[in-house]
């Protein structure tokens, strides 16, 4: 074999070896590309599950708003009906006082004495009283007590009564009440100086 022959055997082979390194690099370039793009697949899938996410805390959320504000429409609704209708309980409960009050003013007339008229008051008034007491309204018990501003409005002074009424109810002008453990009406009293 002569040097050209040579020489064009060695560059056939170098032309194949280059052949054969491009191919290579061809099949790796797109292996790689075919990497990327199932990158780029997995990538918005993974947006979607976070869009997915997204919108599923989001209508989580605008429910909840929703059930807070109708739970706040209901309460409202609610504490209305209960200012409005709160005291039907005590109106019911002294309806019929108020019945027999009226028939004792009917009969007031036809009374054959005052005794008995005054019997009759008392009975509508301890009835009364005792529907009250059923409700938690009680009487502040002031004779004879000692004096506290918690429960007594001092009214008068009253001097002279001596050391061992000093700073005692001496007379109650107006009684006060309770209503289950709150004062509702000071009663208003005399007190020793």
């Amino acid at each position: 074999m002569s040097n050209d022959e040579k020489e064009i055997k060695m560059n056939e082979e170098t032309l194949q070896a280059e052949e054969t390194q491009s191919t290579q690099d061809v099949e790796t370039a797109d292996n790689t590309a075919g990497e990327t793009e199932t990158e780029k697949v997995e990538e918005p899938t993974e947006l979607e599950k976070a869009n997915a996410q997204i919108e599923e805390l989001k209508d989580k959320y605008l429910r909840t708003l929703a059930e807070f504000e109708n739970y706040k429409k209901r309460t409202l609704k609610e504490k209305t009906e209960l200012i409005l209708n709160g005291s039907e309980k005590t109106i019911t409960a002294i309806l019929p006082i108020l019945d027999d009050m009226e028939r004792a003013m009917d009969n007031a007339s036809k009374a054959d004495s005052i005794e008995k008229l005054e019997e009759g008051w008392e009975l509508i008034c301890k009835k009364l009283h005792k529907t009250l007491e059923g409700l938690g309204v009680k009487q502040i018990e002031a004779q004879d007590a000692d004096f506290n501003v918690d429960f007594h409005e001092a009214v008068a002074m009253v001097p002279g009564m001596g050391d061992d009424k000093k700073g005692k109810v001496i007379d109650c002008v107006q009684t006060g009440y309770m209503l289950n453990d709150k004062v509702i009406r000071h009663a208003k009293v005399a007190v020793g100086q």
